[in-house]
């Protein structure tokens, strides 16, 4: 039986137009079955049948306080944890998930082709791309960056393109531990046309199968 996805993309305050792109990436991961939901109440479960809670580009507060105690339980415990673009724009009122996932979400200048710098080519979410990866996204800013907490895979390069504020440290893609769990996060994944990008769905496969410690 193959593993499976909890994949969450409830939405209280901004909603990406990618979101069912997104779904349709992730349905069709290999080795994987997925639950795709908005519903907060399939959080406030036992989780423990998931390989990974996938937040895909939620936004707001998505989770009731039954919600965050599950799933902080389900990743201190062992279970894993991946983020997706705005998934850095959710759960603001509750401290532990910014801890959670190593970064908040400050600003993004517009949509716009850029360079994303590969630091780590030594993980499944990277192995497979090139030095420098051409791409087009919202080049998230962070309100710090998360690299004394996390492993950075990604990070951008703000030469090539306009509007980015984090100078030199410019974290894009990274991964961590938390308790027994993992966590992995990337800011990439603005647009639809990026979710039938094939580096990016094997990008995406790569992180959450290293947060759901699958070989």
């Amino acid at each position: 039986m193959s593993p499976r996805l909890l994949l969450y993309t409830r939405t209280t305050d901004y909603r990406h137009d990618s979101i069912p792109a997104g779904i349709a990436a992730v349905r069709a991961l290999d080795g994987y079955e997925t639950d795709a939901t908005e519903d907060p109440a399939a959080l406030e479960r036992d989780l423990g049948e998931y390989a990974a809670v996938v937040f895909l580009s939620t936004s707001g507060e998505v989770l009731t306080p039954a919600g965050r105690e599950r799933l902080a339980a389900y990743v201190e415990s062992g279970g894993g944890f991946a983020g997706v673009h705005a998934a850095a724009c959710t759960e603001e009122d509750w401290p532990y998930y910014g801890g959670l996932l190593g970064a908040r979400f400050a600003r993004h200048p517009a949509l716009q082709p850029g360079r994303a710098v590969v630091e780590d080519h030594d993980h499944p979410a990277t192995r497979h791309l090139p030095p420098v990866w051409r791409f087009t996204d919202e080049w998230y800013d962070f309100r710090a960056s998360p690299r004394p907490s996390a492993r950075v895979l990604i990070s951008a390069d703000e030469t090539s393109y306009e509007g980015g504020t984090m100078g030199e440290d410019h974290p894009l893609a990274w991964c961590r531990e938390q308790g027994a769990g993992r966590v992995f996060y990337t800011a990439l994944g603005h647009t639809p046309e990026s979710y039938t990008d094939p580096a990016f769905r094997t990008h995406l496969h790569g992180g959450i199968t290293w947060a759901a410690k699958r070989p």
